[in-house]
């Protein structure tokens, strides 16, 4: 993949997670989400470590910033920052690196891994503290077909290592439903879920 494409796709979907976080009023940091372990505030701060998981395979660490619990939006801030810092480097975004997918440069690891879970997880801070969870069309039509050929494992608690949860089993959502309800139930999350 071109770098370049893996930062825009990036930027793109950092831009609208961060809007959500800046939106969420701190009575809401504790709501439940629809991933049955995590409030809104558990969302961003599993986002956030992910980021942080994307510097590992090229010997970086996380810059210092706030934590989630104390500044959720810095603490997102701070991570994307470190992300897009690998992003726009062509020589560590072209660096080959080991992943669960094999070999592959970091910009694909970045596009594939954590610019992918700001569409899911986007979806679910937005549920969990009541604001437009509508997700960008091409965002939907990429990623219903990556998700349809997702493998059975993933949907096994502690198939790829012990307490490790990918996803919840799929959720039942007609063939006729929209796109992006289809592409919900097979990540494990009903599509009309509402914050109790």
């Amino acid at each position: 993949m071109d770098p370049a494409e893996a930062l825009a796709r990036y930027r793109r979907r950092a831009d609208a997670f961060e809007s959500l976080i800046a939106a969420t009023p701190d009575n809401l940091w504790s709501a439940q989400s629809p991933c049955d372990d995590w409030d809104a505030r558990g969302v961003v701060d599993h986002i956030v470590v992910m980021h942080d998981v994307m510097l590992r395979p090229v010997g970086l660490s996380p810059s210092e910033g706030p934590s989630v619990a104390d500044d959720p939006l810095g603490a997102f801030r701070r991570a994307r920052a470190d992300v897009e810092a690998l992003l726009t480097d062509s020589d560590m975004a072209s660096r080959m690196t080991s992943s669960p997918a094999g070999e592959l440069p970091v910009a694909d690891m970045v596009d594939q891994v954590v610019s992918q879970d700001l569409v899911h997880h986007g979806w679910d801070l937005a549920k969990a503290t009541g604001q437009d969870a509508t997700m960008h069309a091409d965002d939907v039509e990429e990623l219903l077909p990556v998700v349809a050929s997702l493998p059975p494992e993933v949907y096994i608690p502690g198939a790829y290592g012990p307490d490790i949860v990918v996803l919840g089993p799929k959720v039942f959502v007609p063939d006729d439903a929209p796109a992006q309800d289809r592409m919900l139930g097979l990540l494990g999350r009903d599509p009309h879920w509402v914050a109790p």
